[in-house]
């Protein structure tokens, strides 16, 4: 007898299941170099580790807000071995910054099924949205967010079963958060005179030059995400980048185009606006969408649209994030 092994298809799926039993993953110098090397990314405080010990008060250095949610995006993928594509995510936000030395462990939790209608020609398919909360080796919160990712059926499914239309179109937190400071940071060691006030950069545009995208499913593997469609062309004709992927590129853009970025504390929305293959080159225009004084320093509301670019062919939209960015 032979056992196929990966996720559920989207027909085995039930709203309140829950995936926890990915392995548990230690934020290290290494791990926190090769994601950098392959994301690009410039914040201040997980390169220079005397600053952020000034700034955190923490021994250990931070680590990379995009490191622990592609990890913690990665360690859900347990649900969603098969998936096809992610749709969007929703209402990302750190309740606490990781640092070098964490030990992340993630819980994804089925809320909502929708099943799509079915087209002649293609295979059947529907979308669950999961909610997600990644922890620490205190049982801290670190992150939690909503995804949808769109999943096949199986070969077999049961004809009597329940098919479910749920309206996913309100998955997302129900309130909207309060940035904050995270407790016992100080800031006053990142600020440069002759800095722009972050509240004049309101209305403003940034067109960030192209990063290629390489190493995919390096980074795949490097955060323990298991979907293969990020590892096996035969899934989809071609291997598709992992969205993680594309957002940390976005963020390593929007660090060059802000070098007083702190760290991100959360998103309010993510939606892939299209496919991303390797070998991509990425460019960002991001817009300053509004500034909101913090008790010590601003949190910059930012839209970030990721264009891919291959060869003499058309520009296509690949990234809609909007994303709250702690500065200085």
């Amino acid at each position: 007898m032979t056992t196929q092994v990966g996720g559920p298809y989207f027909d085995e799926l039930e709203v309140g299941m829950s995936f926890d039993s990915a392995p548990s993953l230690t934020l290290t110098d290494g791990l926190a170099s090769t994601h950098r090397a392959i994301s690009g990314e410039r914040l201040r405080l997980p390169l220079d580790h005397p600053l952020s010990s000034r700034v955190t008060g923490a021994a250990a250095p931070l680590a990379s807000p995009a490191l622990a949610w592609d990890v913690a995006i990665g360690q859900s993928t347990l649900a969603t071995h098969h998936v096809k594509a992610n749709l969007f995510y929703r209402g990302l936000r750190f309740h606490r910054q990781a640092h070098v030395g964490d030990t992340l462990r993630t819980r994804a939790e089925v809320v909502g099924l929708r099943q799509n209608a079915e087209r002649p020609g293609r295979a059947a398919t529907g979308l669950a949205a999961l909610r997600v909360t990644c922890v620490d080796q205190h049982d801290r919160a670190i992150l939690d967010f909503y995804r949808c990712a769109m999943l096949p059926l199986g070969g077999a499914p049961d004809p009597d079963r329940t098919i479910p239309h749920q309206d996913l179109s309100t998955i997302g937190p129900s309130t909207n958060p309060t940035w904050t400071v995270p407790d016992g940071w100080d800031l006053a060691p990142l600020r440069r005179p002759g800095t722009r006030p972050a509240a004049e950069l309101v209305g403003e545009r940034f067109a960030v030059s192209g990063d290629v995208v390489s190493s995919a499913p390096e980074l795949a593997r490097l955060t323990l995400n298991i979907a293969a469609v990020h590892h096996d062309e035969r899934v989809s004709g071609t291997r598709l980048v992992y969205g993680g992927h594309t957002i940390s590129l976005a963020l390593a853009q929007a660090t060059r185009a802000f070098p007083e970025l702190v760290t991100v504390l959360g998103w309010q929305s993510c939606d892939h606006t299209g496919p991303v293959t390797e070998g991509d080159t990425l460019t960002s225009l991001i817009e300053v969408i509004a500034a909101q004084p913090l008790a010590e320093g601003t949190a910059l509301h930012l839209r970030s649209l990721v264009s891919a670019h291959a060869g003499a062919a058309e520009a296509r939209p690949v990234l809609d994030w909007r994303f709250v960015a702690l500065f200085a």
